[in-house]
C-alpha cells in the first residue's frame, strides 16, 4: 500500500522549502459537494498530488472540499488537469494568490472532517445551496457605493485587525461558528438592506449567505472569490480597491499585502504594524502582532516572560511544560488587551 502521509520531520521539511529555488504557486480552492465516501477520496487525492509535488492544507468532508496548496509552477498546469478530471471539481475556480513568495507550504496534508468549515449549523434545517447572488469587484463597488449597503466581515477579528473593506462591520470573534449568531443579532434591523458578505475566499460567506437568507434577510449577496478573487479583478480591470490592509491567509505567509495601508498596531509597543508572528516560546505559541523592534527586543516573544523561557535549557523547558501559564496558555488568538494587560509588554 502507498504512503499516505509524511514522515520527515517538519523542521527538515522548513529548511528545505525555504532552499528549494523552484518556483511555486500558491492558490486556495473549495466546493460544496455529497462525498459518498470521504475517507477513500482523501487517499486517492493524497496519491494523485502528491506525486505532482502538492505541498498544503486540504480538508475533504461529505460535504465538499476546502483546500490551500502551493503547487510547483512546472507542475501547475497538470494538477489543473487531474483537479478538473474529477467531474464534480471539474471547472472550479482556482483562487491564485495575490502576494506569493512561493514558500506558503512545506508538506502536503489532506484531512478527513465533519466539514469543510466548522460552523455549528444544523445543515439539515436549511437549504445551504440555496447562496447569496455572487458579486464581481466591478458589482461589489458599484453595491458599495449604494446608500445604505452593509458590508459584513465573516472572518475572525485577527483577520480583519490588519485588513478590510472601508465602512465594514468586522465582528469580534475567534471563529466563524461564533460570527453566525452574532452577525444575525447585530442586523436585525437591516432585513430590507442590501448585505455584502466577504471573507477570503468564499467559502465561508457561501454558507452564511445561504443561512441568512433562511433567517429572513431579503437581500443578501458575497464577493465572489472572496478578497482574493476581488483583488485579482480590480488589478486585472484597472478598478479601486476597495480593501484596505492585508488579507490574512492560513500559511507559513501569515498575510498577503492588499493595499500599502497599514490599519493596525504592535501588540506591543503600539507602533503601526500589521506582522503576525507566533509566539517562538512553543508553550506559547500565542498568535499576535509584532514589530521588528519588539521582536528583537524579545526575541520573537510576546512577553519577557516567554523570552527568558525560551531561552531556558531544553531539559528545564520539557520539566516546566504545562506548569506554567502564557499568553497562550490563557487567550485567544491575537488578543490585543489581553497582552497590553501584561505589564512585561507595556513600553518603558
Amino acid at each position: 500500500m502507498p504512503r499516505l502521509y509524511n514522515l520527515i520531520n517538519n523542521d527538515e521539511l522548513k529548511q528545505r522549502m525555504q532552499a528549494d529555488g523552484a518556483a511555486r504557486i500558491t492558490l486556495s480552492f473549495y466546493q460544496y459537494h455529497q462525498l459518498q465516501d470521504p475517507e477513500q477520496f482523501r487517499d486517492e487525492l493524497y496519491q494523485r498530488w502528491n506525486k505532482l509535488g502538492v505541498f498544503g492544507r486540504i480538508y475533504v468532508a461529505r460535504e465538499g472540499i476546502n483546500g490551500q496548496v502551493s503547487v510547483p509552477e512546472a507542475n501547475f498546469e497538470s494538477f489543473r488537469e487531474d483537479m478538473y478530471s474529477i467531474p464534480w471539481l471539474n471547472g472550479i475556480r482556482l483562487n491564485i494568490a495575490v502576494d506569493d513568495d512561493g514558500k506558503s507550504f512545506y508538506k502536503l496534508k489532506v484531512k478527513v472532517r465533519r466539514k469543510i468549515v466548522a460552523d455549528g449549523l444544523d445543515d439539515e434545517s436549511f437549504d445551504p445551496t440555496r447562496r447569496g447572488m455572487r458579486l464581481s469587484a466591478e458589482e461589489a463597488n458599484r453595491l458599495l457605493d449604494e446608500p445604505g449597503t452593509v458590508i459584513v466581515d465573516m472572518r475572525n477579528h485577527y483577520e480583519s485587525e490588519v485588513g478590510h473593506f472601508e465602512g465594514a462591520i468586522c465582528p469580534d470573534v475567534e471563529t466563524f461558528r461564533e460570527a453566525l449568531p452574532l452577525v444575525e443579532e447585530m442586523l436585525s434591523d437591516r432585513r430590507e438592506d442590501n448585505i455584502i458578505m466577504y471573507c477570503t475566499g468564499g467559502i465561508r460567506c457561501e454558507k452564511a449567505s445561504a443561512y441568512y437568507l433562511h433567517k429572513g434577510f431579503r437581500n443578501v449577496f458575497m464577493i465572489e472569490g472572496g478578497i482574493i478573487e476581488y483583488t485579482r479583478q480590480c488589478r486585472e480591470k484597472g478598478l479601486p480597491v476597495k480593501f484596505k490592509g492585508k488579507n490574512f491567509v492560513f500559511d507559513e505567509r501569515m498575510g498577503e499585502r492588499i493595499s500599502e495601508d497599514v490599519i493596525s498596531r504592535c501588540h506591543q509597543c503600539g507602533a503601526p504594524c500589521d506582522t503576525h508572528v507566533n509566539c517562538a516560546n512553543d508553550a506559547c505559541h500565542i498568535l499576535f502582532i509584532q514589530c521588528e523592534a519588539c521582536a528583537a527586543k524579545f526575541q520573537g516573544c510576546c512577553s519577557q516572560k516567554c523570552s527568558d523561557f525560551a531561552l531556558l535549557p531544553e531539559e528545564e523547558r520539557e520539566a516546566l511544560r504545562g506548569k506554567v501559564a502564557f499568553n497562550g496558555t490563557k487567550f485567544g488568538k491575537g488578543r490585543y488587551k489581553a497582552l497590553r494587560r501584561n505589564e512585561s509588554l507595556m513600553p518603558g
